[in-house]
């Protein structure tokens, strides 16, 4: 035994000394594109989150000119064994259920937590989307099956302005109300919030963001008076749909002038100028028949905005496109529940260092970051 044991050693030495050594620990591997950006997630972001929260359903993410992280998250979508500590006297030691709205510093730490009922305005039926415009308001969306309007708050939560109602649905060229929106986003210089309109309206509609008056609105291609009509089936061998299909899940703007939006269950993008004018369409992994392949997209933050990332909740993985012209160059991530995988990945967006930050639905329920590496 002495002898393999001093033989093991010297081998040992030897493979030290041509520059071999065990395995160690290994940090995540870098994905993305060849060549252009890169990601590896962090798997320490979030920090651990205060006083026992524990998330619902992720249903929207932001970056606001800070660089800090915005989320709603649903409270009411806790499991059962997850909000024993709610109950009176308390059942378990988990959980208890954060506010819906949070916002995160650029190293992870909660730094406020605010929504729900209030006094003055309609607290959505489903909370869905969130974005913070460059004057530090928030906008906040619901999906539920009354929720026809979107909310404005400041960053500390006050209540500021509603635009709609809820209600009955008055289809996708009403004038007041909306149709469980999914997303905004807002043109400061104009004064103006672009909304994606929705899970019942087929359409963009634009709002003042003072007033809260009625600016325009269209659906696919352009058309000024989108119809409420059943759909068939999304057929990826058919001809492209004339209408956006249920639901207009998100809507960007880039430095040029053009609204983007994720027109999900048709997986596609379709471009606009901001009068409503079509420009061109993206196809994105077309053959995905459940769900949609096009949930949320993000500009990257680089002079020319030359990626688009695509957040793909149906197959699990975020698409990296040429905003040029719509090619696929690549793509991260797998259906999963590890670290850098993904279960139902519902929203995207990205930070002034390119670093991109993920939220998931279903049984998702949680944000991730992705730090820019090339």
């Amino acid at each position: 035994m002495k002898i393999v044991r001093v033989v093991l050693a010297l081998v040992a030495g030897l493979l030290i000394a041509a520059g071999c050594s065990q395995p160690g620990p290994r940090g995540p591997e870098p994905q993305g594109v060849s060549g252009g950006p890169r990601f590896a997630v962090d798997p320490y972001w979030p920090r651990p989150l205060k006083d026992n929260w524990i998330f619902g359903q992720v249903s929207g993410i932001a970056v606001d000119s800070r660089d800090h992280v915005w989320i709603t998250h649903r409270p009411r979508t806790l499991l059962d064994d997850e909000k024993g500590a709610q109950k009176s006297p308390p059942a378990t030691r988990c959980c208890t259920a954060p506010p819906a709205v949070m916002e995160f510093d650029p190293q992870g730490n909660v730094v406020n937590a605010w929504g729900g009922p209030g006094k003055g305005y309609d607290w959505p039926a489903n909370e869905h989307g969130v974005y913070v415009d460059a004057e530090g308001y928030v906008w906040v969306s619901g999906n539920g099956a009354t929720d026809r309007h979107i909310l404005k708050f400041t960053r500390e939560g006050k209540f500021v302005m509603q635009i709609g109602s809820p209600g009955k649905p008055e289809g996708s060229n009403s004038r007041t109300q909306l149709g469980r929106p999914a997303q905004a986003v807002v043109d400061t210089a104009a004064g103006e919030i672009y909304v994606a309109d929705g899970y019942g309206n087929r359409r963009i509609v634009v709002f003042d963001t003072k007033t809260g008056a009625y600016k325009r609105h269209w659906g696919a291609y352009g058309t000024k008076a989108p119809h409420d009509d059943k759909l068939p089936p999304y057929d990826p061998d058919g001809d492209p749909s004339r209408s956006f299909a249920s639901p207009v899940h998100c809507v960007r703007l880039s430095k040029d002038g053009l609204v983007y939006v994720c027109d999900r269950a048709n997986d596609r993008i379709q471009v606009f100028r901001k009068d409503g004018t079509y420009v061109t369409e993206y196809r994105v992994e077309a053959q995905t028949r459940q769900n949609g392949s096009v949930w949320d997209l993000a500009i990257s933050p680089d002079s020319g905005q030359r990626y688009l990332y695509v957040a793909d909740g149906a197959n699990g993985v975020v698409h990296v496109v040429s905003r040029h012209d719509g090619r696929k160059l690549g793509e991260f991530g797998r259906t999963g529940r590890y670290a850098g995988e993904f279960k139902w990945i519902h929203n995207i967006d990205v930070d002034s260092k390119g670093n991109i930050y993920t939220a998931e639905v279903g049984f998702g329920r949680r944000i991730q970051k992705f730090a820019r590496v090339e």
